[in-house]
């Protein structure tokens, strides 16, 4: 290799460059099937609690949302969150305000596209899921944020 420091930083770009499109096409169907599973038992949980499950994996433009049910008159906006190390946060932790707005726009997309202006009181519930080594696995967070 060449002394040329513009030579190094090319070549080290685009190693990296390489790196990361091998690491997200290995990484992918892994972590799209781990957040299935995780989704799965939340809906689970949350039938066992009394909700119907009205649809999973909505998607617009704003956002996706995991799974929509309802409680009774309810409509429930539903996020999935599962971490497998406590190292950067919990699950329940992941659901930064960032995160609430893009649910919120999503939440707002569904309600005007299946709705339209008849809309049913709604909340937005947060399942958080953590690795095996944590001593409470599943955590249900009803009415976790707000519009």
């Amino acid at each position: 290799m060449s002394n040329d420091p513009s030579s190094w930083l090319r070549k080290s770009t685009q190693l990296l460059k390489r790196s990361k499109t091998l690491a997200s096409k290995l990484s992918t169907p892994l972590t799209v099937d781990v957040g299935k599973k995780h989704e799965a038992i939340a809906e689970q949980f949350l039938i066992r609690q009394g909700l119907t499950l009205k649809e999973r994996n909505y998607h617009s433009r704003r956002g996706e949302i995991d799974l929509i049910m309802t409680d009774g008159e309810i409509l429930v906006f539903v996020e999935v969150r599962y971490r497998k190390h406590s190292a950067y946060g919990s699950a329940s932790e992941s659901v930064d305000r960032r995160k609430q707005q893009k649910l919120i726009k999503a939440a707002q997309h569904y309600l005007l596209k299946q709705y339209r202006h008849n809309e049913p009181p709604c909340r937005f519930d947060v399942i958080a899921i953590a690795g095996n080594n944590s001593k409470k696995p599943l955590e249900w967070l009803p009415n976790a944020f707000t519009l």
